[in-house]
């Protein structure tokens, strides 16, 4: 038997390679999962960039479902060869953090994304799972590899942003730039209740599909002017809750300026560049708007994985239509390259392994 992996790896700021890594081994509360599935993130892209600092021959991706492979010997309730999804944060469920109820920051600030950022990744043959009785969840029969794959990230974060939100039942959400995330935040407002739901970005396909997931109106920022066509669209009065999906200055600060008083700015998007997120003094009231700005990591665990699936098993999201191009583990760094410049309309490149 092989002791050896295929591993898509940032080689260091800018360059990525496959190479042969050693298969990991497990500890007694881990697991080792064979991959089956997986996707490319753009905040991959973003650590490749060099936005959370330099890494050496760091494997990348953290969005992937399996086999488990090999148990850790304290591990109970799995066998070799369940079908199972990891979520994109591993927390350990033990440290402060975690016992505070904030697994997505387990033992220190974004602590709890391990995969590409604290440890090696998904994106191989075979990756590790700290503490597998907590993050292993069970793929149900009637679901498909690719539909399990979406609740790693895309989905957790993108229900998260709504949820973050605090969108009262009937109310007014405006969401800024309609990728995977954004658009999975579109389904999100619309479960959470809203009655309102804007999405914003400019690419005519994306706008499409959000109008497919539950957008009531979207805005092409090229054609109309985003602030003014939400404030008409509220009467003047701003959304009760804005969406930051983008991770930028100019969406950051939109979200600051549509937001009525007393309404929520939830940040979700990842923002990879500079040393400082400005806040529009005016339309912050100041300082007392009583505007709130919250952030978040998605959270973490089996349970939020199984509450997903729960979804996906009931009809009530489907992400299949994010996946725009599918790639063999051997095409692997042609999909990368085209998830860095979005190449010919990407949305989600899935990464089917043997």
């Amino acid at each position: 038997m092989s002791t050896t992996m295929k591993a898509f790896v940032m080689r260091e700021i800018g360059k990525v390679a496959v190479q042969q890594k050693p298969i990991p081994e497990p500890g007694p509360t881990d697991a080792i999962v064979k991959t089956t599935a997986a996707l490319i993130c753009t905040s991959d892209t973003h650590t490749v960039a060099g936005a959370i600092g330099p890494r050496e021959d760091l494997t990348l991706g953290h969005e992937a479902v399996g086999r488990v492979h090999r148990l850790g010997s304290a591990v109970s309730g799995f066998r070799e060869g369940d079908r199972v999804l990891v979520g994109a944060i591993t927390p350990c469920f033990q440290c402060t953090n975690c016992q505070r109820g904030w697994t997505s920051q387990c033992t220190q600030m974004l602590g709890g994304w391990k995969f590409a950022n604290m440890k090696d990744g998904n994106m191989a043959e075979y990756f590790h799972v700290n503490n597998a009785a907590g993050n292993l969840a069970r793929i149900p029969d009637a679901l498909s590899d690719e539909q399990a794959v979406y609740c790693a990230d895309m989905l957790s974060t993108g229900f998260m942003a709504a949820e973050h939100a605090d969108i009262p039942m009937g109310g007014s959400v405006a969401v800024f730039a309609l990728g995977p995330i954004g658009l999975m935040a579109v389904v999100g407002a619309r479960l959470c209740g809203a009655g309102l739901i804007i999405g914003v970005d400019n690419v005519p396909s994306r706008l499409q599909l959000a109008r497919q997931y539950g957008c009531d109106q979207t805005v092409n920022f090229k054609e109309r002017d985003p602030l003014k066509t939400i404030l008409d669209l509220t009467d003047g009065q701003g959304v009760d809750s804005a969406i930051e999906a983008y991770g930028g200055r100019i969406t950051f600060e939109a979200c600051i300026k549509v937001t009525r008083p007393g309404g929520t700015i939830s940040n979700v998007g990842y923002h990879g560049e500079g040393d400082s997120v400005p806040i529009p003094r005016l339309a912050w009231g100041v300082g007392m708007s009583d505007k709130t700005i919250r952030t978040g990591l998605c959270p973490g665990g089996a349970e939020r994985m199984r509450r997903l699936l729960r979804l996906l098993e009931h009809d009530r999201v489907n992400p299949l239509p994010l996946t725009t191009h599918r790639f063999s583990f051997d095409q692997v760094e042609r999909a990368f390259r085209m998830m860095q410049t979005k190449e010919d309309g990407m949305i989600k490149p899935l990464i089917l392994f043997p």
